[in-house]
């Protein structure tokens, strides 16, 4: 079944601050890497061919959203977490953003679905107020409960 995927941010400084210059330099290449990946189906894209311009907290530009749809949660596991170009990217997260909990969530979708916005953001939300389940999940439940069912 394929999976969702979001992730949101709010950066330390304005958005566009230089000291966020790496960051979004970095996104279109990252993107292309995802969706060059095994597995990738689909990801948000705003106009400037990334979400970072996609207002997920109306009056808070400095908060972005990403979301994706993948065949499976390894192929966005692998993508995550063993794409060099994105590592890179993902260890430099304390650099440009606060800490957030829950900042991450995955949830299975229907072959084609494409989730909105607002689908992810109550997903997180979800996950937030009542912790991980079949309904929405981290990696590390996955992790956890795929081992625990084998």
């Amino acid at each position: 079944m394929p999976i969702a995927q979001i992730n949101v941010a709010r950066f330390r400084v304005a958005k566009d601050d230089p000291a966020n210059a790496d960051f979004m330099a970095a996104l279109d290449h990252v993107n292309a890497m995802a969706e060059a990946s095994d597995g990738f189906v689909w990801r948000l894209v705003g106009d400037g061919g990334n979400a970072t311009d996609i207002a997920a907290i109306p009056d808070d530009p400095d908060f972005i959203v990403n979301m994706s749809v993948w065949r499976d949660v390894p192929s966005l596991e692998a993508f995550a977490y063993r794409q060099a170009d994105h590592r890179a990217v993902l260890a430099r997260r304390k650099d440009w953003f606060n800490p957030m909990e829950p900042s991450m969530a995955l949830w299975p979708v229907a072959e084609g679905h494409e989730p909105s916005v607002s689908e992810g953001m109550a997903m997180l939300a979800k996950l937030g107020a009542e912790g991980p389940g079949d309904g929405v999940f981290t990696f590390r439940w996955w992790r956890e409960n795929r081992t625990a069912k084998a």
